[in-house]
């Protein structure tokens, strides 16, 4: 592997062991990668193949540059395939907004420089604007095989690029167009404290007959472009007076339903002005279970915790791990934990084969079947199959089944997951 701190626009890290009887990415953010390669997948028996020449060794060294990964990828007949997937780089502004945003925030530089990326940081940067990780069909895939799409080499450098993000998300940023050593001086440089003059002047303007500024109009100016999205939400103003609350009335739950509002107000006006958005379904309203749950993630005081749990129809455990779900998928991820359902016969035919090609036939586990829940025989991980067919992580804590991961399309990879987590 090349310096990590060299300040080049290539990195270059040699062939990684076979990944034999393990899943590929055990972060969220590998996760993220995997999930775009695997939502858009046409040909789900390519993914299959990538994953057994992942698995076996067959990926190569990998160069990763702005914009292009590349590897030697050997077949199953031992011929050896130059493979590469392309994401598109963030342009110059995207990379001014993200910047302006990490070096606003300490913890989102600590976060990587510890080799993490947390959700807030990926969170932060959509409500500037700029998209780190990639979405439904942003990895384009050539091969000198002359597929037209993913084929099972591209896919085994997904797979393979998955377990190196694990190690190191700056693999994701180069990808999108900045080396790290680069992009940590530049956060630095922006992260010193500057003097600011801020000169105040005085505008005086006369007033304007309005029957004359009305005859005017059509030679008027136009008008000022849209500002841009805030950086954050406001903050919402303290309730904290020496005046006694009205009877009934909670300041402490008021300012924290106040600052949620704010918070997801911004997130919908921020996803509202992203391309594309008019494009997209409408999401469902969430019942009055599934929002107390929202709400119950922003890390309320203990006496709105209460209220939240009792709304929702949970105990204060039953909340935290409807809460733990819901940071892992939202909607679907709750509607996992809460649902015992039965599976239709042509969805189980579907499952039970994902099942039986995700491991070779010896290092298969023994998994008991019951219903949408498959459980190993040592009775401590689980997986779950959501209604979109997705495979979920769970594991038992403190006699509870709990999750410990975001879904997968791979069974194997989920229940790596769940296993990693003892």
């Amino acid at each position: 592997m090349s310096d990590p701190y060299e300040n080049t626009p290539e990195r270059t890290f040699a062939a990684l062991p076979p990944a034999s009887g393990r899943g590929f990415a055990q972060s969220w953010w590998g996760q993220a990668w995997l999930k775009s390669l695997e939502d858009a997948a046409l040909d789900s028996e390519q993914l299959r193949t990538g994953r057994r020449l992942a698995r076996a060794g067959a990926v190569g060294a990998v160069s990763v540059r702005p914009g292009r990964v590349t590897a030697v990828v050997q077949g199953s007949d031992r011929t050896a395939h130059r493979a590469d997937v392309l994401l598109q780089e963030l342009s110059g502004e995207q990379w001014d907004r993200f910047l302006g945003m990490a070096a606003e925030r300490a913890g989102h530089i600590a976060a990587l420089l510890d080799r993490e990326m947390p959700p807030h940081l990926v969170e932060d940067a959509a409500s500037a604007g700029v998209e780190l990780l990639p979405g439904l069909g942003d990895l384009e895939a050539e091969c000198d095989c002359d597929a037209w799409d993913h084929c099972g080499h591209t896919a085994a450098l997904c797979y393979q690029v998955a377990r190196l993000l694990d190690q190191d998300p700056f693999v994701l940023l180069l990808l999108r167009g900045r080396g790290e050593r680069g992009l940590l001086d530049e956060l630095q440089t922006r992260s010193v404290p500057r003097a600011e003059t801020v000169e105040v002047r005085q505008n005086t303007y006369e007033g304007v007959d309005a029957a004359e500024a009305y005859a005017a109009g059509e030679i008027l100016p136009p008008l000022p472009e849209v500002p841009a999205v805030p950086a954050e939400p406001g903050l919402p103003p303290s309730l904290d007076t020496e005046a006694a609350p009205a009877p009934g009335i909670d300041p402490a739950a008021l300012e924290f339903l106040a600052a949620q509002a704010a918070r997801e107000a911004h997130r919908l006006l921020a996803d509202a002005l992203r391309p594309g958005h008019a494009q997209r379904a409408v999401e469902a309203e969430l019942t009055p279970g599934q929002d107390a749950v929202r709400l119950a993630c922003g890390a309320p005081g203990a006496s709105v915790a209460v209220r939240l749990a009792e709304g929702s129809g949970r105990d204060r455990e039953g909340l935290a791990l409807a809460v733990r779900s819901w940071e892992y998928g939202g909607v679907p991820a709750l509607d996992v934990l809460e649902s015992d359902r039965p599976v239709e016969a042509e969805t189980l035919a579907r499952a039970r084969a994902a099942l039986e090609s995700a491991w070779e036939e010896d290092e298969r586990p023994v998994l008991r079947a019951s219903r949408n829940r498959w459980s190993v025989a040592d009775g401590q991980t689980q997986l779950r199959l959501g209604a979109d067919g997705r495979w979920w992580p769970y594991r038992k804590v403190r006699g509870r089944w709990a999750p410990v991961g975001p879904a997968s399309q791979d069974p194997a990879t989920a229940l790596a997951l769940a296993e990693g987590q003892e």
